[in-house]
Order: structure tokens, then sequence, then C-alpha cells
């Protein structure tokens, strides 16, 4: 009796695991499928009654852009956790969740190559391969940024693979600016103003957005290595250390909104004078865009303040884990809609 109790016990929890993993995986599943609509049905919908036009392949461009940006946001995301993770006291010592990194890289290569083909056809979908004019990317400051990201994510991957994948963070920086760059052209009044803050908005926004992915992924972990000391399912996300690793985030995570908001205020300033920002927000595709994004940070502060007030409670600090994964799912939806941002017509400064 003794020995078959223990041994169904450990079925019956195995099989709740597996459940739920594949209820997770489902959930996750949906939810990519979901924000893949956004950019391929939102480009439309933004350009209704403005009168403006968008340039060809709109919503295609716009999905690969939110594909790039995402495959930023993952490996960015977990070096910043591994590192807050390595100064929580008292951690459990654990092997870390798989690494996302590589597969991040694979989708990133694959997204880049498909802005640069688009590069390559002079801004124009490709329909065969002799519209291809690969030799002109060398050409144009556009093409050589669009290289830049390919190989970029191509070296990624290999460090992500490497002993060291500490060193992606060079590629992935290098991605950072040719991004920042790309979005103000030379010719642009002030450009390595807008580079620079472009640079700072989308460095903070992969801290934040991939951070918090990875530190809820450290929590699971640390959570299934609690349940496996004592023999039961844990109910919590970590003891004290995941309460402290969710404090070390939020701390940074409060500078990093600072200076997403600091940036992108500046940045649709100097796109949208003052005096028209509020009739560019209803009557221009990039302006409703913006105001949905705008919308949708703006609920992701309201998960942060959530999660931060129950990381302050004494009973239970780990109930902050419910609105931070709330927070995760929006941040993914700031996402891909950021995306969509860049691939709309710029407004124009009346």
């Amino acid at each position: 009796m003794t020995l078959t109790r223990p041994t169904a016990d450990a079925a019956d929890a195995g099989a709740a695991a597996r459940r739920q993993a594949t209820r997770r995986a489902l959930a996750l599943l949906a939810l990519v499928a979901v924000a893949a609509l956004i950019p391929l049905i939102g480009p439309r919908t933004a350009l209704t009654g403005t009168g403006e036009a968008a340039a060809p392949g709109v919503a295609g461009i716009a999905l690969l852009r939110a594909v790039l940006f995402a495959a930023l946001c993952v490996p960015v995301g977990e070096l910043f956790a591994a590192r807050l993770a390595r100064r929580v006291p008292g951690a459990p010592r654990v092997d870390a969740p798989r690494s996302w990194a590589a597969y991040a890289a694979v989708a990133g290569f694959v997204a880049a190559l498909g802005l640069a083909s688009v590069v390559a056809t002079g801004n124009l979908l490709p329909r065969h391969l002799a519209d291809l004019d690969l030799g002109g990317l060398y050409a144009s400051r556009d093409g050589r940024l669009a290289l830049l990201e390919v190989n970029a994510f191509a070296v990624a991957w290999f460090c992500a693979r490497s002993r060291r994948p500490g060193t992606q963070v060079w590629p992935l920086a290098a991605v950072a600016l040719a991004e920042a760059l790309r979005a103000h052209p030379a010719a642009e009044h002030t450009a390595p103003t807008g580079s620079g803050l472009t640079l700072v908005h989308v460095t903070c926004a992969a801290l934040w957005a991939g951070g918090l992915l990875h530190v809820l992924r450290l929590l699971r972990s640390w959570r299934a290595a609690e349940a496996a000391d004592v023999g039961s399912p844990g109910t919590g996300d970590g003891s004290p250390a995941g309460a402290a690793l969710l404090g070390r985030y939020a701390r940074v995570a409060a500078v990093l909104f600072a200076a997403i908001t600091a940036t992108g205020v500046w940045s649709s300033l100097r796109r949208m004078p003052a005096g028209t920002v509020m009739d560019q927000l209803t009557t221009t595709a990039y302006g409703r865009t913006l105001l949905a994004k705008v919308l949708l940070v703006a609920a992701v502060a309201v998960l942060a303040l959530c999660a931060r007030l129950r990381l302050r409670s004494a009973r239970d600090p780990l109930g902050a884990c419910s609105p931070a994964r709330a927070e995760v799912v929006v941040l993914g939806a700031v996402v891909v809609v950021s995306g969509l941002l860049t691939a709309l017509p710029l407004p124009i400064r009346w």
C-alpha cells in the first residue's frame, strides 16, 4: 500500500502537468494566430477614410517587421533576466529554462531576409527571382542596413548555439542600431536625433517585454524545482527568491517604462507637431495606429502597477505573477502593433 500510493500520486501529477502543458501550448498558438491577424488586417482598417495610399504589400511588410521585433526581444530578454537572476540571493540551483534565443534568431533571419528582398526590388514585393537586384543592396543605404540585419541574426544564431551565449549582445545591438538608422533616413531633418531616440526606445522595449517573459519562465522552473523537492505540486512561483527576482525586475522596468515613454513622446512630436497631434491621431493611418499603441501601453502600465502592488503584499507577494502574465500578452500586442506602425505611411507635417 505504501508503495503503490506514491506511484499513483506521481502518475496523476505527471498527467496533470502534461495536460497543463498542452493547454499552454494551445493558448500560445491561439495568441500567435491572433497576433498575426493584426498586421494582416490592420493596414486596411487604419487607412480607411484617410485618403492615404500605402506601399504595395504593406501587410506582409508589417508582419515581417513584427516578427523581427519579437525576434529581437526574446534573446535580449533572456540575457537581461538571466543577469537579474544571478544576483538573487538564495535562488534555486536548477537548470535555466530551455533557451529560445536560437529559434528567435532563425525567425529574425527569415524576417530580415524577407525585408531585404523587398528593398532589393525597389520597396516592392518580389514576384520572381529575376525581380531581385541583390547587387543593388550594396549600393543603397537601406540595402546595406537590410544586409546588416540579415548577417546580425545569422551571427546571433551562432552565438546562441555556442558556449558563450552572452556574446549575442553584439549582433543584437547591431540589429537595434540598424533599425534606428533605417527609421530615419539621412535626408531627414536632425536624423541623428531621431535615430538616437529610436535606438533607446527599441532597446528599452526589448528589455522590458523580453525580460518579463523570461523572468516568468524562470519563476516557473523554480516552482517546478521546489515542487520536486517537497514531493507535491507547488503553490507559488519560487519562494522568497521568486519574489526577489520579480522585485528586481519591477525596479528596472519602472526606469525602462519612463525611458520608453519619454522617447516615444519625443519621437511622435518630431513627426506630428504638437498643434496637429489631436487631428492626426484620428485622421491618419499612422496616428490611428499610434493611438492604438498608446492605449495598449496604458493597459500594460495598469497591469504593471497591479503587479507591483501585489508584490508588496506580505501575504502573497507572488500573486504579482497573474497580472504579470497578462502584461506579457499585452506587451506582445504592442510589439505587433509597432511592426504595423513602421510599415504605414508617415504623417504629413502640417
